[in-house]
């Protein structure tokens, strides 16, 4: 975990300084030979880049698939705060270490490690470390999406190739939309079964005069019940992670 970790930093770091020198331990430590204003500006790229490393975690991996369906989960049933936040983002989070390693692995294999013994240089690293998050985001994304921010981009007079790979800017919203259109798609069909509880309490408590009683405070314990009975955790973490290719 420590790794992959390590990895995901180790891409933002290379980032902001692609257009530096090779890093350094005294990255963070004023230098004494007057270049200050050099120093202040790699500093603050550098703290910029890692305030926004969530975001970048979000963007390019399988995180939005996971919390999307986790959270219509939770509101399907009807459970307002339980699983609390911290436990879903938190189940989503090592979901996408586990689905994502192979990603990892080849981005510190091929960029970080290459780079941490002077066999590279900072671009060459940005480009290895890219391509495997690239060529995840590829197979995930529907074609329909891409052609979408493709056929934009050219409206605009945009590239949407650099060194013949799609760039980036196309392929990372296409991607996110690609992943919020499947989270919803595994909701609704987590949702389903529940809807169904509802109804069915709903017209029993009608038929039978409860005008006054809440359907939800029924068929709440029952939506819980039949979850635990068909090992839905299980199913839906495992049809989660069989989703991604």
């Amino acid at each position: 975990m420590i790794r992959l970790l390590s990895a995901v930093v180790a891409m933002m770091v290379i980032a902001t300084a692609a257009n530096a020198q090779a890093l350094d331990p005294g990255l963070l430590q004023a230098p004494l030979d007057g270049s200050v204003a050099s120093w202040i500006i790699r500093t603050f790229g550098l703290l910029t880049v890692l305030s926004v490393a969530p975001g970048i975690l979000i963007m390019v991996t399988s995180f939005p698939r996971f919390i999307i369906a986790f959270a219509i989960l939770r509101a399907g049933m009807g459970l307002a705060t339980t699983p609390a936040n911290m436990i879903l983002v938190s189940l989503a989070l090592f979901m996408t270490f586990y689905v994502m390693a192979p990603t990892f692995d080849r981005a510190w294999e091929n960029g970080v490690t290459p780079l941490l013994e002077d066999q590279i240089t900072e671009e060459e690293a940005i480009q290895l470390i890219a391509d495997p998050f690239r060529d995840f985001m590829l197979v995930n994304t529907r074609p329909k999406d891409l052609a979408l921010f493709v056929d934009l981009a050219t409206e605009r007079g945009q590239s949407t190739e650099t060194d013949g790979k799609i760039d980036m800017r196309v392929l990372v919203p296409a991607f996110m939309i690609s992943e919020i259109r499947r989270g919803f798609e595994i909701g609704f069909l987590v949702v389903l079964p529940f809807l169904v509880i509802d109804l069915v309490v709903a017209t029993i408590t009608m038929a039978m005069g409860m005008m006054m009683l809440p359907p939800t405070a029924i068929s709440l314990p029952f939506k819980i019940l039949f979850f635990v009975l068909i090992d839905g955790w299980n199913l839906l973490v495992g049809s989660l992670v069989r989703s991604f290719v």
